[in-house]
């Protein structure tokens, strides 16, 4: 069953308080997104640490009911 762009919203918000979050559905299938997230938590943080708040904010959909998800993190708006 696929996940809803609002789900995956709402539990990255939850994972990462105040975080920006957007969402883009890649193949119009429910199971491939492409997700913009933008936290000050991320600040001085890797990409792979960033990667990682989103996957552990995600827990374990990540694979299954959330087959796919191109991520792009930033601590600021450019």
């Amino acid at each position: 069953m696929p996940m809803a762009a609002d789900d995956i919203i709402r539990l990255i918000k939850q994972g990462i308080p105040g975080a920006e979050v957007e969402i883009q559905d890649l193949a119009g299938d429910g199971d491939h997104y492409a997700a913009t997230v933008i936290s000050s938590a991320f600040a001085g943080k890797s990409k792979i640490q960033q990667h990682q708040m989103v996957y552990g904010a995600l827990g374990d959909r990540m694979g299954g009911v959330l087959h796919a998800l191109k991520l792009t993190t930033m601590a600021q708006r450019p």
